[in-house]
């Protein structure tokens, strides 16, 4: 079985209509870097960019694909 990028497994997760925050990718794929991840799919795809402020008072910003 082949191995996918960090990158690829991210694009199959987003264009499910899903979004990520940073935690959600270390979680889900092990990326610690997810802003580099999204640089890398701004050529090809309308990323979206969301600040929500979690329920400790954080803000962090939420990635998704605009369809």
């Amino acid at each position: 079985m082949k191995d996918t990028s960090q990158t690829e497994r991210i694009k199959a997760y987003l264009l499910k209509g899903k979004t990520l925050t940073a935690l959600d990718a270390l979680k889900k794929f092990g990326c610690f870097r997810l802003a580099s991840r999204i640089a890398e799919l701004k050529d090809e795809y309308d990323i979206t960019r969301e600040r929500v402020t979690l329920k400790n008072g954080k803000s962090v910003v939420r990635y998704g694909i605009s369809f």
